[in-house]
This record gives C-alpha cells, sequence and structure tokens, in this order.
C-alpha cells in the first residue's frame, strides 16, 4: 500500500495594482503618462522597487510600484506642509546605521592592522568617510530642532553724515521688536537701534575752505523731527 503525499496548493500569484494616471481635460493620454512617469512619486517608487524585490518579492501581498508611489507620495505631502517627523526619524535611522557601519569597518581595520596593510588603510578609509557622514546627519538633524537666529543690521544716517549700525537678533519664536521709524529720528540716545557708536562722515574735520553760499546746510525734512 502506498502513501499519496498531500501536495500544498500554490498559492494564486498577486497581479499587480494598476497604476492610475490623471489625465486632464483635452490632454493626450501619453502625455499624461509622461507626467505622472516624471513626478518624483513614481521616479523613486520604481528604485524601491528593485530595491526591495530580493528581499521582499517572495511575501504574501508584496508590495509593488503603484504601492511604494502612494507610500512616497504621502510621505513628500507631509513634508511640503511643514510635517518634518519623517524626515527626523529617517536622520536619525540613518545616523545609526552610519554608525553601524563606522563600527563593523573599524573591527574588520583591527583584524588586519600589523599584518596586512592594504585591507587596514581600505577598511580605515570607509571607516572615516562613514564617520564623517555619520556626524554630518546628526547636525542636521540637530539643526532642525534648533531655532534659527536671524540677525538684521540697521543703518541709520544722522545730520552731519554720521551713521549709527545697530544689530538686532531675532530668533523664529520670537525676539526684540524694532522700533518704529517715527520714535527714532535721532539714533543716538534711542534705545536698542542708537546703542552703537556712531561713525565718522566722509570728512570728519569738516571743510577747510569757506563753504560757497550754494553748498550750504539744508534744513531738515519735518520726518526727521521730534515732537
Amino acid at each position: 500500500m502506498t502513501k499519496s503525499k498531500a501536495t500544498k496548493a500554490a498559492a494564486p500569484e498577486q497581479s499587480p495594482r494598476p497604476f492610475v494616471v490623471d489625465q486632464r481635460d483635452g490632454e493626450c493620454a501619453s502625455v499624461a503618462k509622461a507626467r505622472a512617469f516624471l513626478k518624483p512619486d513614481f521616479r523613486h517608487s520604481l528604485a524601491v522597487t528593485q530595491i526591495q524585490k530580493p528581499y521582499l518579492g517572495q511575501i504574501d501581498n508584496a508590495p509593488d510600484i503603484a504601492d511604494y508611489s502612494d507610500a512616497i507620495g504621502d510621505i513628500g505631502r507631509q513634508a511640503a506642509s511643514g510635517d518634518l517627523a519623517f524626515v527626523s526619524r529617517m536622520l536619525a535611522a540613518q545616523a545609526v546605521t552610519l554608525d553601524n557601519v563606522f563600527a563593523e569597518m573599524v573591527r574588520r581595520m583591527a583584524l588586519n592592522m600589523g599584518e596586512y596593510l592594504e585591507p587596514t588603510e581600505i577598511y580605515a578609509r570607509i571607516a572615516l568617510k562613514a564617520q564623517a557622514n555619520s556626524r554630518a546627519t546628526l547636525e542636521a538633524l540637530a539643526k532642525m530642532h534648533q531655532p534659527r537666529e536671524q540677525t538684521v543690521r540697521h543703518v541709520h544716517v544722522n545730520e552731519g553724515g554720521q551713521a549709527v549700525i545697530a544689530d538686532q537678533f531675532h530668533h523664529h519664536t520670537g525676539g526684540h521688536e524694532n522700533g518704529q521709524s517715527t520714535d527714532q529720528p535721532h539714533a543716538p540716545g534711542n534705545g536698542a537701534a542708537g546703542s552703537g557708536p556712531a561713525l565718522p562722515g566722509s570728512n570728519p574735520l569738516g571743510n577747510g575752505v569757506p563753504i560757497p553760499c550754494r553748498a550750504r546746510k539744508r534744513p531738515v525734512s519735518n520726518a526727521r523731527r521730534q515732537g
């Protein structure tokens, strides 16, 4: 009596989901496809599909190009709206991965050190590159979460041709407000905007010869007077 081996039925192969293309009114179908295929969502989904296929291609309900395109598109829209949570997580993960590459290359370098000079140098170069890129990634991540500081320079020209330069620092969350121009007709003695030292004019010693009548001092306009 022979025993028959039970054969496991093969799971039906899943057909890829159709890639939907938005076609505008009066637009040729080929132009609509070209416009869709040039979007970052589609181009990067092609690369991700090829990269993940050896690892995820055999699992049930494996994602296809359309799935990756939708996921990348959602991430891009979140970043465009100002939500940088995914960017922050991605940079942190990249920094950790690069640090692991650094540690592994240092381990291999130590194994070859003293006997095989060429592999030691190769592993050392890769380790230093991974370290530098990990540090740069962490710096980019820290910069994302630090308040940005901006320097605003004001130049006030007073009577007599002298200028006062005042620097103010502003943070993206607030900061000191600039004084109104109507409140500071004369820069010296008017708060932060006039606290800097006065700079000499083009001729601090004045005129050495009699001034012609046509070059006499002109009256100050009403906009620069107080009261």
